[in-house]
């Protein structure tokens, strides 16, 4: 994950095998792909600088109706959600239906483009955060994020002040099971509460078995949380 996007893309490929059947703790470890993007479907923004080209942080504008301030999710619905998908599994290839749609919007052909790779390099590829992109976009909440690397949507979350260490329903929570900080990355998901033990209860995508999951986590392997914008209640 440190090495420049262009040697990313060309690995994409073989290192999404590898991902695919490398599981730490239960959970497929990793998040692959590059960017990081508002939720919504706004146009792009301008050109990102060489330093945002480098971190991954060039993101597009909020937008949509469904993530106006007058409409915004519950966390309790986005939970649901996320909880509806649970048993999805990757096909033979690692492909689903979080990978098909990631692939099918404007801005995954931007984040490509300005990466030097090409669309078809995500699919396959790991898909925890795409995942949690999808559930963010089809409930249409605000300032969730939306990528397919980890290590880049947490540098959103922190650089938009949307960032801190409590867990509360229906934050994305970004795990690195063997230390190392935001850069040390590897899972993410959406947390269903506070077991108030050191634990935390969550629904996550490509997870034990390569699917959906509901999982019981430590919090000591918790880097940090994103907190979207949510209406009460």
């Amino acid at each position: 994950m440190t090495s420049t996007y262009s040697q990313f893309f060309s690995s994409l490929t073989s290192r999404a095998a590898a991902l695919r059947s490398r599981v730490t703790s239960g959970v497929v470890v990793g998040a692959v792909a590059v960017g990081t993007i508002a939720a919504g479907s706004a146009a792009v923004s301008a050109a990102p600088t060489a330093s945002s080209a480098r971190t991954g942080a060039h993101s597009v504008a909020n937008g949509g109706a469904a993530a106006s301030a007058a409409h915004l999710a519950t966390a309790g619905a986005v939970i649901s959600l996320a909880e509806k998908q649970v048993g999805i599994k990757a096909d033979q290839s690692g492909q689903t239906k979080f990978h098909q749609w990631f692939t099918s919007t404007p801005d995954a052909q931007h984040l490509a483009r300005r990466d030097g790779g090409s669309v078809k390099d995500y699919n396959g590829a790991a898909w925890c955060d795409m995942f949690v992109s999808w559930v963010g976009a089809q409930a249409g909440v605000k300032h969730m994020g939306r990528d397919a690397y980890t290590v880049a949507h947490a540098k959103w979350f922190q650089k938009t002040h949307r960032w801190g260490e409590k867990p509360t329903p229906g934050a994305v929570v970004f795990f690195a099971w063997n230390g190392g900080g935001t850069d040390g990355i590897d899972h993410v998901g959406l947390v269903v509460k506070d077991n108030g033990n050191g634990t935390i209860s969550t629904v996550e995508g490509n997870t034990t078995g390569d699917a959906v999951a509901k999982k019981i986590r430590p919090t000591s392997h918790v880097v940090g949380y994103g907190y979207p914008e949510y209406a009460a209640g």
